[in-house]
């Protein structure tokens, strides 16, 4: 038997700790941070939510099989990775749009970049969950 305290909790962090992993995500091209850590961060929402309530039920919130998240992912940092040699400039160059977005800032490649990390590093974090899951 679960704790329920244990469960109801779950039920409040899952969303807190994802939205805590965006803040992660948005802050690492200024402070310490990125696509690594927020993407760690939202593996262990999903741990802790499967702690809570079992895998299958964690299987049944995450709509997308992990495993589409590392092609996807690493699609991005590529992408990101590459844009600067299109407009003629060295690989990995950051480029910059002009004005700064509300609630994120400056907005450029660094951060495409990022995001392709999370979802790497969500996907992987999620497949290694759910497979030494299913061994035992």
């Amino acid at each position: 038997m679960k704790s329920l305290i244990f469960r109801t909790a779950s039920i409040y962090l899952l969303p807190l700790l994802l939205l805590f992993s965006i803040f992660i995500l948005l802050r690492g091209h200024y402070l310490p941070g990125g696509g690594f850590v927020g993407g760690l961060m939202a593996g262990v929402a999903f741990l802790i939510h499967s702690f809570a309530f079992g895998l299958k039920e964690t299987r049944n919130i995450i709509k997308i099989n992990p495993g589409f998240l590392m092609p996807i992912g690493l699609t991005i940092c590529v992408l990101a990775a590459l844009a600067p040699w299109i407009v003629s400039l060295p690989l990995m160059t950051g480029l910059w749009f002009e004005e700064p977005f509300k609630f994120v800032g400056m907005v450029g490649s660094a951060l495409f970049f990022d995001i392709g990390v999370y979802l790497v590093v969500v996907g992987s974090t999620l497949i290694i969950m759910f497979t030494i899951a299913d061994t035992v």
